[in-house]
């Protein structure tokens, strides 16, 4: 009876589902013209758009740094580049990686009180760009983790720095590589010389809230070694994924230690490799695995990890990437914004000083690293707001 009423409202509940199922962020989506034209006349949803379009996987993030770096130094900042050694197995790429500190032209480089930092690296796989012009929702890898964070962190200073809010010798910016594959980044710089920052504001994801503390991270691999084979003739050889298998059972079902404030310590199983071929018994296997710590120590879990491997196979290897870090409390005393704790790692640890330390950004971890990472535009431009009350705030401490 009522054709266009009809399509119109077929038309909206399938935006509606598609929004929430995550298909709504084609590059040309059904739901409206995607005005790319808009957004390059916006500096901050044209700074995040260049950020998310450059492919910067970890270990490969040079040229979203040279990019970084024109871009700093053509809005009145001075950039230093430090270089971080390539990652071994997990980049493919022989460009050097660098870590950029930017501050104001002109401003003595050891005077800021406040840094902001982000980091460059993502996730795999890279996921394009693409702008929903109706639901104002931007997607693709790193929309929200991290360069959210750095475009409006970016946009934020330009901001005070512009109006006069605060002094140019005040406010530093720091943006590194390899937060996700261990943070060799921020090591890196906290191992070189720095100014001693009064406070430093640390951008992920936080659904715009304060994070009053995150859990610790303990990441480490399962290795077997064993003899390859015929399929046809078993016995002949000694199957390595056989061997792993029983072990990473143990470690699914192990009892890690418990806090009130952050939960269960969880275990994340997250990469597995093992075999040539079906038809050939498999030499060599691993397991790529990563625990986020609820309570104690990280050498409590540890040792609670060796022990279930052990008794399984004492013939399994087990390489620890790092020390870990336990659960770590993050301030959060600045009025006016929500507080939550957070299940993920971020630098924080890895930066010595004797500063106040803040973690917040936009968007929600439950979209990052995910092949649906999204983000609104209203998100992303509270953002900015976000940042320069933080640091308005910590200068006046």
């Amino acid at each position: 009876m009522f054709p266009g009423l009809l399509s119109s409202l077929c038309l909206a509940i399938l935006s509606v589902h598609d929004v929430f199922a995550g298909r709504t962020f084609s590059s040309q989506s059904r739901l409206g013209y995607i005005d790319h034209g808009t957004l390059n006349n916006q500096p901050l949803l044209s700074l995040h758009r260049k950020l998310v379009e450059i492919p910067s996987i970890s270990g490969d993030e040079h040229d979203v740094g040279e990019f970084l770096a024109s871009y700093l130094e053509a809005h009145q900042f001075t950039v230093e580049k430090q270089r971080v050694a390539p990652f071994g197995r997990e980049s493919s790429s022989q460009k050097p990686r660098h870590n950029l500190l930017a501050y104001p032209s002109g401003s003595p480089p050891n005077a800021s009180r406040v840094l902001l930092t982000s980091h460059l690296d993502v996730v795999p796989p890279y996921i394009p760009y693409s702008y929903n012009s109706s639901s104002h929702q931007i997607a693709g890898r790193g929309v929200i983790d991290d360069k959210a964070c750095i475009a409006a962190q970016i946009t934020a200073a330009i901001s005070l720095l512009s109006s006069n809010a605060i002094p140019p010798s005040s406010l530093s910016l720091l943006f590194v590589v390899g937060e996700e594959i261990g943070g060799d980044g921020m090591r890196a710089f906290s191992a070189s010389p720095h100014p001693a920052y009064s406070a430093v504001i640390f951008g992920e994801p936080t659904d715009s809230m304060l994070a009053a503390g995150h859990k610790g991270n303990l990441a480490f691999t399962v290795s077997a070694k064993g003899k390859s084979a015929h399929s046809g003739y078993p016995w002949l050889g000694k199957n390595a994924n056989s061997m792993l298998i029983p072990a990473l059972l143990a470690l699914d079902n192990l009892q890690l230690p418990f806090s009130d404030k952050y939960g269960d310590s969880t275990l994340n199983i997250g990469k597995m490799v093992g075999g040539e071929a079906g038809n050939v018994v498999p030499a060599s296997a691993y397991a790529d695995i990563q625990v986020r710590m609820a309570a104690e120590k990280p050498e409590v879990s540890q040792e609670l990890i060796v022990n279930a491997v052990k008794e399984v196979d004492g013939d399994l290897g087990m390489d620890f990437w790092s020390k870990g870090y336990g659960p770590v409390e993050i301030d959060h005393d600045v009025p006016g914004f929500e507080t939550q704790t957070v299940n993920y790692g971020t630098d924080i640890p890895w930066l010595d000083g004797d500063h106040k330390r803040y973690l917040y950004g936009p968007g929600s971890i439950m979209d990052a690293h995910s092949d649906h990472e999204h983000l609104s535009v209203q998100d992303l431009e509270e953002a900015v707001e976000g940042y320069k009350r933080l640091v308005l705030a910590t200068l006046k401490k």
